[in-house]
């Protein structure tokens, strides 16, 4: 396994020497992983990267190869490092499940842990949430589009990602949002992501005719075989070779034609055209796969102008999410925990109103409809606050506090479970595929349609206790009127 301790921010480690060198190193605090803006302006996030986050965590430890580089700095003091060479996190994690459907502004992931621990691990943290769940929910758009159609994405993005990694933990979000496969072999043998994938046009290219480049591909692959019918005339060669070879090769073999791919050229004019072809042909089950800059908003396009296609292989546009790729999670203390055992309230304020922070140690709740069985709203509530449903339960909407509101009669659930206990792994980590179904149920039996509209989609309700809204209002107040007296 990787170390990647040391992949953090500089100011990671001299605000942690900061904090050594001032006797601070076992004060114990609490940040919140949170983000304030859906991407592609949607209704929700598939929060992913939960289990890169637990490998991290479990494996973080500063090698002598480390020490030495941070001496050679000469910023550091020898007691700093010294500690960072018997470093281990000896915190407690809370997250969300991986998976998790999740709104703007509410606690993804809560660190509670020394200073230090809690400052060192914000980076890691923040790259891997922040990339898997960006590529987890622009597959889940993709996939809800090609839904409409009755058609199945595959993710083919890795010569187009930003790196390795990005290739490979994407394809792996990618799936959890609801691609049914990849083309990245490496996907596969490490995460179980199912890796396809037939020929390149370099194939066609190296036979002496596309007939017999399709003949000989035919021969060795009879019960998979997916045929690239654009690389000379798609319709005049390609199509007429695909059928040619379904007759004379696979047909006397028992077997079928699975399908043709293009990746190029007006994908919804020749889809059309191709079915017509191979229908008459009697070739009914052949599917048509196509590729080339697919993302949910051409894939609308192609089925409002009736579009026969049966399959996306979607590259860039999804593995950079390229429409919006910036995931903008952050990381803030919350709470600092004084000499009586008691967590203070830690605020950050801004002149943007969005950046003004929730303090304090918290809870995330999601309140259910007991008719329906839908989200009706998430709620923040401080860490001693308890609620089961069968109460009323005040609360407050942060954008109309005027208003005095309540849930009644309804299902709650805590969101965040723990992952990590005084350092230890306690979280039973699901499979890929569970994760993958959890995402598929919750957007079938939790999220409203309206949330899931791509053009002005409903905003899901955020709301915070009324113990919350007061702490925060009287900080804000606190703030105010020190600011007056300067």
């Amino acid at each position: 396994m990787r170390n990647l301790t040391m992949l953090m921010d500089y100011y990671e480690l001299t605000m942690a020497n900061g904090y050594f060198v001032k006797g601070f190193q076992n004060k114990i605090v609490s940040f919140d992983m949170f983000y304030r803006k859906n991407p592609d302006n949607g209704g929700f996030v598939v929060s992913a990267g939960l289990e890169q986050l637990i490998e991290y965590v479990s494996n973080m430890h500063f090698s002598k190869e480390d020490i030495d580089y941070l001496r050679s700095k000469g910023e550091f003091s020898d007691a700093f490092l010294d500690y960072l060479a018997d470093f281990h996190f000896s915190g407690t994690i809370e997250a969300i499940p991986e998976g998790t459907i999740c709104y703007p502004n509410t606690p993804i992931v809560t660190v509670t842990a020394p200073v230090i621990e809690a400052q060192l691990v914000e980076t890691m943290l923040l790259l891997t949430i922040n990339f898997s769940s960006l590529i987890a929910t622009k597959a889940a758009r993709i996939c809800r589009a090609a839904g409409d159609m009755d058609a199945i994405v595959m993710e083919f993005g890795a010569r187009r990602a930003h790196s390795y990694d990005a290739a490979v933990l994407g394809a792996r979000a990618a799936y959890i949002g609801g691609v049914a496969a990849t083309a990245t072999v490496l996907c596969d043998e490490k995460f179980g992501v199912p890796a396809i994938g037939t020929m390149a046009h370099s194939w066609i290219q190296f036979f002496d005719t596309e007939y017999d480049a399709f003949r000989a591909y035919a021969e060795v692959y009879p019960d998979n075989c997916t045929l690239l019918i654009d690389t000379y005339d798609i319709l005049k060669s390609g199509a007429v070779n695909a059928i040619r070879v379904a007759k004379e090769v696979l047909e006397p073999m028992g077997k079928r034609l699975k399908g043709v791919r293009i990746d190029s050229g007006d994908l919804a004019y020749f889809s059309k055209k191709l079915r017509k072809m191979f229908d008459a042909a009697g070739m009914q089950d052949c599917k048509i796969v196509v590729s080339n800059s697919v993302d949910e908003y051409l894939i609308r396009s192609l089925q409002e102008q009736g579009a026969c296609i049966n399959s996306f292989g979607v590259g860039e546009r999804m593995i950079t999410s390229k429409s919006d790729p910036v995931f903008g999670g952050v990381y803030k203390l919350v709470a600092v925990m004084n000499d009586a055992g008691e967590f203070v309230p830690k605020i950050k304020i801004s002149e943007n109103i969005e950046k003004i922070t929730n303090p304090g140690k918290k809870k995330l709740w999601r309140i259910f409809s007991k008719e329906t069985g839908y989200a009706l709203a998430d709620l923040i509530s401080m860490s001693d606050e308890t609620f089961d449903g069968t109460k009323p339960i005040p609360y407050i909407d942060p954008i109309k506090p005027w208003k005095k509101m309540s849930f009644h009669d309804v299902e709650v659930k805590e969101m965040q479970q723990v992952i990590f206990k005084d350092g230890k792994l306690v979280y039973d980590k699901p499979s890929l595929d569970d994760i993958r179904n959890y995402v598929k149920i919750q957007l079938i039996e939790q999220v409203w349609e309206e949330e899931q509209r791509f053009e002005n989609p409903h905003v899901h309700y955020v709301d915070l206790s009324t113990k919350l809204y007061d702490i925060k209002k009287q900080m804000l107040e606190q703030y105010d009127s020190l600011e007056g007296e300067v």
